[in-house]
């Protein structure tokens, strides 16, 4: 993840005491809360891949990103593998790829369009937690198995211009308490750090959807964001990175017609 992978100064370097150890520790935080808190999203392939495109790009004319908020369904019928696949009922929930875009980069053992059983995915859930240790990990890992997962579907977006990837991935819990639960916990964890701002609001969803950016300071061409969401027994998240100007707006109109597409899959077929 560019936007919060930064070099530590060690004893001895040169710098202000106060202010680089400050930002070296919340760094560091980023780093071993940032797997729990996405699960296993995939912001920093996505971002490594926006990178590699943008740099190979023709930058002759200038691209107007997301004329319009509101992301309507490409042309093609339904059943087009091109559009994401629909042949479970996990798969069917995630938004079909939107004129404009195309399946995304692969990533991860799920690829750009895959789905998981509960057991690989709580399995895959414990592993994100790498960035803990001791205690805390096994707390973590006994937070999960509460959980209950059925399973998790993931779908990959790129915008056809190649200056934005979107990952979005459904997770199905037996217990609706248990998805409310994590989702409060999530954001709460998220909003703690106090090194995120929590923008912009999601249209229709600011009870069970927010998304993060990190606060000013990031000098990188390459930009992220983070959302969080759920939806009855689906816990859902969506990781986005892109290259500048960086249309925080559009990812957030992007998650609300994924929540829309849940409560009703037929608009978007």
């Amino acid at each position: 993840m560019n936007d919060v992978t930064t070099q530590v100064t060690t004893p001895g370097e040169n710098a202000d005491a106060s202010g680089t150890a400050a930002s070296g520790r919340a760094r560091r935080v980023i780093r071993a809360a940032l797997p729990v808190v996405l699960v296993i999203a995939a912001v920093g392939g996505a971002a490594a891949y926006t990178k590699n495109v943008v740099d190979d790009a023709d930058r002759s004319a200038r691209t107007a990103l997301w004329e319009k908020p509101a992301h309507k369904p490409g042309k093609d019928p339904a059943g087009d593998v091109a559009r994401g696949r629909a042949s479970t009922e996990l798969s069917k929930l995630l938004l079909p790829v939107p004129s404009g875009y195309r399946l995304g980069p692969d990533n991860g053992e799920l690829g750009n369009d895959g789905e998981q059983s509960g057991k690989k995915a709580t399995a895959a859930m414990k592993e994100s937690a790498h960035g803990l240790a001791g205690k805390e990990r096994r707390a973590y890992e006994k937070r999960i198995d509460k959980l209950r997962v059925e399973g998790i579907a993931v779908r990959s977006y790129a915008e056809d211009d190649n200056n934005l990837v979107i990952r979005t991935e459904i997770t199905r819990m037996k217990d609706k308490k248990a998805v409310r639960d994590l989702y409060t916990f999530e954001t709460g964890l998220l909003e703690s750090l106090g090194i995120f701002r929590q923008e912009p609001k999601v249209k229709g969803h600011t009870r069970n959807a927010k998304c993060y950016v990190l606060r000013k300071g990031s000098k990188d061409s390459i930009k992220s964001m983070n959302c969080l969401a759920f939806d009855g027994e689906l816990s859902i998240s969506l990781s986005a990175s892109g290259t500048k100007p960086f249309d925080r707006t559009a990812v957030a109109e992007l998650l609300k017609d994924q929540l829309n597409h849940i409560t009703s899959p037929g608009e978007y077929i």
